[in-house]
């Protein structure tokens, strides 16, 4: 079976290794970036004994009509470039008529794309990393198995092992992304309402094993959650070390992350433009810098009259052996697993899915967590009664 992934980013390089390291599989990977497909031949040549060898493809992949030229040749493709572009990405790749799995993780409403997908007989996967992603698939399985689901919050957080002042913090993924959740509104559901609070709101201290007091903190995560899920209930929290809420504050409420011009020196220039050029860089995880992943799913309702708690807790590291970052393991491998998933004929409704919607199949379920247990990524069950 041929595979191609889109986008060689932090993300997408470590899912072509994985997939190139099955012997049944032949692996793609298209970027613009022409250093960045390089950098990952190398590493797939230093660490890899088994598979075939990954076909690199310079391409602009902000051009749909090149990205279905691109797809056509290949059986099913993974979808990892920047959220802005991903929307056009998908429906180029669900237009060609092909299987996907997608963790660009646009803004867009996914589900415009259901009719194109169903008429072209393609099942298409969408927001399938971590959080989103495997947190959605373990809410909609818990509440497949209770009769009423009452409760639902989870938080999750990606952190530097080692905490460097003045942040303590490294951006894991894009970090154009992450100053997102600091300034977009933060949507939750409480008693059957939508309740709109500012971003880094309602900060409270927990206790996580293996990493000690996190802070958490309102953020806009729920997405599809919202309208898929009936519960009165359901709030997303970012985890970060504790201070980090009033650091961004003040940043925030200075304004440097506006994107509206001020005039200096007679240039205008956008806040946020200044802040990314000094403030990104000493966000940026370093090659072989470890960083964990931390998260908890809780889903309380009700069976059969009884009242009953599912969590899961997950605590993940860096890999020194592959060299692959904790995001990028818990993010990248939840979506390789999710596209073996489809390739063996376990999962097949055609159409628009998001990962809840896969927790409602038992089987699939069990695929998913055992095959990311193979690559050491553990979600940890509890029930309570």
């Amino acid at each position: 079976m041929k595979i191609i992934v889109l986008g060689a980013g932090l993300v997408g390089g470590p899912m072509a290794l994985d997939l190139a390291a099955d012997q049944n599989l032949t692996v793609a990977i298209a970027d613009i970036n022409q250093e960045a497909l390089a950098k990952l031949l190398e590493r797939q040549k230093a660490h890899s004994t088994t598979g075939k060898a990954i076909t690199t493809l310079v391409a602009d992949l902000k051009d749909p009509d090149r990205v279905a030229g691109l797809v056509k040749d290949y059986d099913m493709v993974i979808n990892a470039v920047p959220g802005f572009m991903g929307f056009q990405t998908l429906k180029a790749v669900v237009g060609a008529g092909k299987n996907v799995v997608d963790i660009a993780f646009f803004i867009e409403d996914p589900f415009e794309l259901d009719e194109l997908a169903r008429r072209n007989n393609v099942t298409a996967i969408m927001d399938m990393g971590v959080a989103p992603g495997m947190c959605n698939v373990l809410i909609g399985y818990a509440d497949h198995l209770l009769d009423e689901t009452e409760n639902i919050l989870y938080m999750v957080g990606g952190l530097p092992e080692v905490r460097e002042w003045p942040y303590e913090y490294k951006a894991v993924f894009s970090p154009i992304d992450v100053i997102e959740e600091y300034t977009r509104p933060a949507r939750y559901i409480e008693n059957g309402k939508f309740i709109v609070k500012p971003a880094l709101s309602d900060p409270e201290l927990l206790s996580f094993p293996g990493i000690g007091t996190l802070e958490a903190f309102n953020t806009d995560g729920l997405r599809s959650l919202a309208h898929t899920v009936k519960c009165p209930n359901m709030k997303e929290k970012t985890l970060r070390y504790p201070g980090h809420i009033e650091k961004m504050r003040v940043l925030r409420e200075t304004g440097f992350f506006s994107q509206e011009e001020v005039e200096v020196h007679g240039i205008r220039i956008k806040p946020m433009d200044l802040t990314a050029k000094l403030l990104f860089p000493k966000w940026k995880l370093k090659e072989g810098e470890v960083d964990i992943t931390v998260m908890q799913v809780m889903v309380e309702g009700r069976k059969d009259g009884k009242s009953l708690r599912y969590t899961w807790d997950l605590f993940d590291k860096y890999d020194p052996a592959t060299r692959v970052h904790s995001m990028a393991r818990t993010t990248g491998y939840s979506a390789t697993v999710a596209l073996r998933m489809i390739a063996s004929g376990i999962y097949t409704r055609k159409g628009i899915s998001v990962p809840e919607f896969i927790g409602k199949q038992p089987e699939c379920v069990a695929y998913l967590l055992n095959g990311l247990k193979e690559r050491g990524i553990v979600y940890k069950e509890t029930i309570q009664g």
